[in-house]
């Protein structure tokens, strides 16, 4: 089921974003830095032409799992290689510099649900999508994260570490605490998504389960 749901959200993803994909797929295609992974479109293609390498670690680790006799070996791999993969690229989409970066003192926005007006359709769906990973993935590799209070508070945590660099560095962005509240909630209706697979506490490795060691004279 889960390769299910990948499968038809990649294909929604293409669908929704297919002509930005198509005019970025020459210059990522020819090797070239700029205008590949230096702008949203070449970055979010990258990405999707990359999904190989990641399914590849998934296999690996799964694999080597197994052979240990590590239980859940490929909800925990497809959960971490999950959490990694699905979050940098747009980590580093928010981080980069606009054109008067370094230039320009830092900018706040600190009112809550002020700047929801002008984010669009299209920037708070980017926002939700920011944290998505973390929140759909995390509550199925760690159990100390397997609620919603909880994944709420790390995609606020994790897009507050976002939003303050994004004001110390000056990259010419506005740190927007309605930013900060899009990607919690992302973050949260991702997990929620995930429920059924969540990691619990019965899943961990109990020290009352392992035989006691017997010592030989």
């Amino acid at each position: 089921m889960l390769v299910s749901l990948g499968i038809l959200g990649l294909a929604g993803m293409l669908f929704v974003l297919r002509r930005p994909l198509l005019m970025s797929a020459p210059t990522c295609l020819a090797g070239q830095w700029h205008g590949c992974l230096d702008t949203e479109n070449g970055l979010l293609f990258t990405m999707l032409i990359g999904l190989p390498l990641p399914a590849l670690a998934v296999w690996a680790l799964a694999h080597r799992r197994r052979a240990a006799g590590v239980p859940s070996a490929w909800r925990m791999s497809l959960a971490e290689v999950g959490m990694v993969y699905g979050t940098v690229p747009f980590v580093w989409l928010t981080l980069m510099p606009g054109a008067g970066a370094g230039v320009v003192p830092g900018r706040l926005s600190l009112v809550p649900l002020q700047d929801l007006a002008t984010m669009g359709s299209l920037g708070i769906v980017g926002n939700l999508l920011i944290f998505a990973a973390l929140g759909f993935f995390a509550p199925m590799r760690f159990a100390v994260v397997a609620s919603v209070p909880r994944i709420l508070a790390l995609g606020a945590a994790c897009s507050l570490l976002v939003e303050t660099a994004q004001y110390v560095l000056r990259l010419d962005r506005v740190s927007s605490v309605d930013d900060v509240l899009v990607n919690a909630v992302g973050a949260a209706l991702a997990a929620l998504a995930s429920r059924r697979w969540w990691r619990s506490r019965a899943d961990e490795p109990s020290e009352q389960c392992r035989p006691a060691p017997v010592s030989v004279r």
